[in-house]
């Protein structure tokens, strides 16, 4: 792993040549922030994935349009209301958020993306929205990402955030993030959103290249209820303020630069597991020598997709048949009979099954690992040399009752 440090005090806003502001707006009843703007003051490039969902909402539809081109200078996100299933009306919403969005920070439409999370079905306020608009690029002075970063939650609990920094030639190169995500989540990207900020200089095809490159050992690994969103989405900013050489090729700036996209895309994804809705674990399941890394992949978010696995874990309950059983129709290639089954965390690591049968074990050992926040599923095929990670939460009595009345 390259050299990267943390910056715990800094937001999307602190990357050079950014500005990002997020205000109340009046869609949520709630009175929390509802509506943001990310914001280049000069033009930048841009990247995106999203949802494989065959119902897209009306900002997706829009943004893979807007996406094509080679400036994209302005994000503009709401929660509250998801904009999705409204039909044409929507998506001409969509369209004159992008465009006031414009007219106030002096582009064009087709240089502004557009987000929406929240409730599918219902007709955008676009009275309020246009208002929150106005409001927020008129205030982009005071440059607030934690604002922002409140402002595209829904059910989730906290904010998800991270930046650091590398050095390519020597220059400082930021990367910093936001994200919210807490049901509605499995993503299949190509309800999750993610919007990233640097100031490297970049080609707009290598940015795309890394992006969808790092969205599958990250976003794509998730799953906190199976359930792929209308809405999904991840977009990365880059202005080139850094003034680095221009990154056109797969060269040592692109691989730096690429592994520290990948830390903070895991970092995010890891964050928006913990956060799943009624969740009180993070559970990581690696799994390690298998076949292919596809294999592996299919074996990992199989087990963590599992609502029987996810249950016996929110009861502490040493259930690895569960986990064997969820690989078993995962697709993956692999031998039953040289499976070994291990739980991990701080507390110590304890082996509950080998070459796929149970192995006698300390209950209690295995229960006091089980009960701490973060569990750690470790599972050895023994087939061969590749592995993948993936993060999920335990499945409560919580999240029936967050989603039994979302609506209301």
């Amino acid at each position: 792993m390259i050299p990267l440090k943390i910056l715990e005090n800094k937001t999307i806003s602190d990357v050079p040549g950014f500005q990002t502001i997020g205000i109340y707006s009046g869609v949520k009843r709630s009175g929390k922030n509802d509506l943001c703007v990310i914001y280049s003051k000069t033009p930048a490039v841009a990247a995106a994935v999203f949802t494989k969902n065959k119902i897209k909402a009306a900002p997706i539809l829009l943004c893979m349009e807007h996406i094509k081109f080679e400036n994209t200078q302005a994000i503009v996100i709401n929660s509250g209301n998801a904009n999705a299933c409204t039909g044409s009306e929507g998506f001409e919403d969509a369209v004159t958020m992008a465009k006031t969005t414009a007219k106030e920070l002096g582009l064009i439409p087709p240089h502004v993306l557009v987000s929406s999370t929240g409730i599918i079905g219902v007709p955008m306020p676009m009275n309020k929205i246009t208002k929150g608009i106005q409001t927020a690029c008129k205030n982009l002075e005071k440059n607030d990402g934690d604002s922002a970063a409140k402002a595209i939650m829904t059910t989730d609990t906290f904010t998800k955030k991270i930046t650091v920094t590398i050095n390519i030639e020597d220059k400082p190169i930021y990367i910093s993030g936001i994200a919210k995500g807490s049901g509605m989540i499995h993503p299949n990207m190509g309800t999750m959103l993610s919007f990233i900020t640097t100031n490297i200089n970049i080609e707009k095809s290598l940015l795309q290249l890394a992006l969808r490159n790092s969205v599958k050992d990250s976003y794509n690994m998730v799953s906190v209820d199976g359930d792929t969103s209308t809405n999904d989405m991840v977009v990365v900013m880059a202005n080139g303020v850094a003034q680095n050489s221009l990154i056109d090729t797969t060269n040592d700036s692109y691989i730096k630069f690429k592994e520290a996209l990948d830390f903070v895309n895991k970092e995010l994804a890891k964050m928006i597991a913990k956060d799943g809705e009624g969740a009180t674990k993070l559970i990581e399941t690696h799994v390690i020598n298998a076949k292919t890394i596809q294999d592996a992949k299919l074996c990992a978010k199989s087990v963590i997709s599992s609502s029987l696995v996810k249950s016996a874990l929110f009861g502490s309950d040493a259930n690895w048949g569960r986990i064997l059983c969820a690989i078993g129709y995962a697709d993956g290639n692999f031998a039953p009979e040289k499976v070994d089954i291990f739980f991990k965390n701080h507390i110590g690591s304890i082996q509950v099954a080998q070459n796929g049968m149970g192995i006698p074990f300390d209950e209690t050992t295995a229960k006091s690992i089980l009960e701490q926040e973060y569990v750690n599923i470790l599972i050895d095929l023994k087939d061969g040399e590749q592995s993948a990670t993936a993060w999920g939460c335990d499945l409560t009595y919580d999240y029936v009752k967050i989603n039994g009345c979302y609506r209301t």
